[in-house]
């Protein structure tokens, strides 16, 4: 059963976070596509923002592509991580709470979720399973390290701009 739930997370996970990259990407489901997501990114402060966009979309997409398809465990939630870390802190931070006033409650669901997967390993219906592909150990404590570093960097240097163009 144990086998069964992950695959239920990965693949709801994993699926949804793959559509919202792609809608960074490549404007599916109605996104705002590369240019409106550099604009978004131009606004969050977030240089430069054409880079951001991509790495922003990418995140998402690959992370939840690979998260559902249990492929090269931990980096799919590693990239899911990664992307609501900055949209949590980015885009939701200092309001309440809740998604329906613009609050980090999604984002922070996906972390929990993504975290989760990270630490439970691949499961018996991943195709790292089916193809015998183990990553070292080091990959998730590693990466997670990592991934939220660049995070606070990035904010730090949007947090610098926007008090440089304060003054």
């Amino acid at each position: 059963m144990k086998d069964l739930s992950q695959l239920v997370l990965r693949g709801t996970a994993g699926t949804l976070l793959a559509g919202h990259g792609g809608q960074k990407l490549f404007g599916w489901f109605g996104g705002p596509g590369p240019e409106g997501t550099r604009g978004m990114m131009e606004t969050l402060n977030l240089k430069p923002a054409e880079r951001w966009a991509f790495v922003g979309g990418a995140s998402e997409f690959g992370g939840g592509v690979l998260t559902a398809l249990g492929l090269f465990h931990p980096v799919g939630p590693l990239g899911i991580i990664g992307a609501m870390a900055m949209a949590a802190r980015k885009v939701h931070w200092n309001k309440p709470i809740w998604a329906t006033e613009g609050g980090a409650e999604l984002p922070l669901t996906n972390m929990a979720i993504a975290l989760a997967l990270m630490l439970s390993g691949p499961d018996r219906y991943s195709l790292d399973r089916l193809f015998g592909i183990r990553l070292p150990g080091w990959v998730g404590p590693v990466g997670l390290v990592v991934a939220l570093a660049i995070v606070a960097k990035a904010v730090q240097e949007s947090e610098r701009e926007i008090q440089e163009e304060g003054e």
